[in-house]
């Protein structure tokens, strides 16, 4: 089965007319690493699903430092949820780490398929409470946790991932500056 759909059915159960319904309002791409998909800026006009690769969506400072905000991997969707719930400009950049497939959603779209298929609405729903959860657990491990801590929860959530990322993207997602990650790391590496 497809991954979109087999991410659908974790929460709701749709008939095949409606899978087929669901799919016929995507389309898919393909993405090279270093492919910029959406700017600080503009507005975000879909929301994505990866079945390959992994994208990443950051901020960038007034000193031009990168903060990384998430990651998708396969399995997982990504937007710049202000924007795209808004559909006014974002903060957000969303970029592609490596090669990547994706399903993209329009706004447009997803209001259609509320209509036409009302468990999408509660799809949905589930994905954005689920998403609220683990960014408050984030926010409080950023208030509470070391940067040890920070990394090794990191490290043991996604590890899958931690293997294909730049050092120094990790070292933003858990908020410290790469130099400090490496010293870090070596201090973890003598424990």
């Amino acid at each position: 089965m497809n991954l979109l759909l087999e991410n659908i059915a974790k929460h709701v159960s749709l008939t095949p007319e409606e899978q087929t319904h669901f799919l016929s309002l995507t389309e898919t791409k393909s993405y090279k690493a270093k492919t910029i998909l959406l700017k600080e800026g503009e507005v975000c006009t879909y929301s994505f699903f990866v079945t390959k690769g992994i994208l990443r969506s950051y901020t960038i400072d007034e000193n031009g430092v990168e903060h990384v905000v998430s990651f998708a991997c396969p399995g997982w969707w990504i937007a710049d949820m202000y924007s795209y719930l808004s559909q006014r400009p974002g903060q957000l950049y969303i970029e592609v780490n490596e090669d990547a497939e994706v399903f993209l959603l329009s706004k447009e779209n997803q209001e259609q398929l509320y209509h036409d298929i009302p468990k999408i609405e509660r799809f949905f729903r589930i994905l954005i409470e689920n998403s609220l959860v683990a960014n408050q657990q984030r926010l409080i491990d950023n208030l509470t946790f070391t940067a040890e801590a920070r990394y090794d929860k990191f490290s043991k959530k996604y590890a899958d991932l931690v293997h294909c990322l730049p050092q120094k993207q990790i070292a933003s997602y858990i908020g410290v500056t790469p130099e400090f990650f490496s010293k870090m790391k070596a201090r973890m590496l003598k424990k």
